[in-house]
């Protein structure tokens, strides 16, 4: 199983065990149109985007204080479980808040996605979800330790932000791939594996960075810090 996400640009670098995060501005876009009517101009500088060469997404994220980590142990104090996934999202249906969305599998089989304020770290709303791989991921995360947000914590360990953390159940090397944006802005993809924490470079990251271990904090058997083990069922 391999969810298909959306990674928003996250400009922040999340400090380990703090909770909080410094914001850097990307650089982007091609310097808009050269002419413009009142209308947009005058949207254009309230925007504080405009002028800047920073595009809308990274706006909406600069604010970003909650680390990924944070975020699912926010939501499964809300809602007990095992966290499989957690994705930063901007979604304009938010009216350009950006949450954490966690997808939890609870004890008896049943699914949420628990959003959680990326600024202030509270949990803004829960919602059912249908899914179809219980099994599989039961399977794959029976009897390892190294929970969804001790894969963040371990990722985050390099020196980047995690914006986003989710199970690979597909096939023998089943794993928590997690992504993550550099102070400089690189986008980076990461394995992490389900019992030793280890964290390695994807071959596809354009970095070249090579496969580095894993901070022994990133990874623990509690489940996220509230008790839950990754293999709940």
């Amino acid at each position: 199983m391999k969810r298909n996400i959306v990674i928003a640009a996250v400009t922040t670098v999340a400090l380990i065990g703090g909770g909080t995060a410094t914001a850097l501005a990307v650089s982007g876009g091609d310097g808009g149109s050269a002419r413009q009517t009142p209308a947009t101009a005058a949207d254009d500088r309230r925007d504080p985007s405009h002028g800047d060469g920073t595009d809308d997404d990274t706006v909406r994220v600069v604010s970003a204080r909650v680390s990924a980590a944070d975020a699912i142990g926010a939501a499964l104090a809300r809602t007990p479980g095992t966290a499989v996934s957690a994705e930063l999202d901007d979604d304009d249906d938010r009216r350009g808040a950006t949450v954490w969305d966690v997808d939890v599998l609870a004890a008896d089989g049943t699914w949420r996605s628990v959003d959680v304020d990326a600024r202030t770290g509270a949990v803004v709303g829960v919602h059912a979800e249908d899914e179809d791989d219980t099994a599989e991921v039961r399977r794959a995360l029976a009897g390892t330790s190294v929970s969804a947000a001790g894969a963040a914590r371990a990722a985050s360990s390099q020196g980047a932000t995690v914006t986003s953390v989710e199970l690979d159940d597909d096939g023998a090397d089943r794993g928590w791939e997690v992504e993550t944006r550099t102070a400089a802005g690189a986008e980076r993809d990461h394995r992490v594996d389900l019992d030793t924490g280890k964290v390695t470079a994807r071959a596809s990251d354009d970095a070249g960075v090579e496969g580095q271990d894993g901070d022994d904090s990133g990874h623990h058997a509690d489940g996220d810090d509230h008790g839950h083990h990754s293999d709940d069922d």
